[in-house]
């Protein structure tokens, strides 16, 4: 088995992130007929409007991440001069082989590169173990972000300082 490549992503990869990222986001969901399923499939709109990066191994997408830095349309929780990432996915059958953990790295690196002070994310509260590496990495919650884009959906915040 080769190492895990993190990259940017590219036209040919759109179909697998967004297959991906619904299938990571499946147990989270109401079902194929929940409005966000399209909007998790909707791989071009965050290539367009946010930075899309891929981890894959042997040409096979595994997971997915979309930086939202300033400017970009799908920031929804970071202040001025904040980065922000959303819709970490894991395929599945990749979960806990570090997927997730260099995805997180990379946006923490991207955004220290970029001068930000800090990254911040808002996650589901049932994410629980997306929120153990957020943990691990050094992130912290702060519950003053928390928030609901839906009644019945609750958003937990965490934020780590660069």
């Amino acid at each position: 088995m080769t190492d895990l490549v993190v990259r940017r992503a590219e036209a040919a990869d759109l179909p697998a992130v967004g297959a991906v990222t619904v299938a990571a986001y499946a147990e989270f969901t109401e079902g194929p007929d929940d409005r966000y399923v399209a909007r998790l499939a909707d791989a071009a709109a965050r290539q367009r409007e946010a930075e899309l990066w891929v981890a894959e191994r042997d040409g096979e997408v595994l997971g997915t991440v979309t930086l939202a830095p300033e400017g970009s349309p799908w920031r929804e929780v970071a202040e001025p001069g904040e980065g922000e990432f959303r819709m970490l996915a894991v395929a599945p059958t990749a979960r806990r082989q570090g997927v997730g953990e260099a995805l997180t790295r990379l946006a923490v690196d991207r955004f220290r590169d970029l001068g930000a002070p800090a990254v911040v994310l808002s996650s589901l509260a049932e994410m629980t173990a997306a929120h153990r590496v957020y943990g691990r990495l050094g992130f912290v919650r702060v519950p003053e972000r928390d928030w609901s884009p839906l009644p019945h959906v609750h958003l937990v915040a965490f934020r780590l300082e660069l």
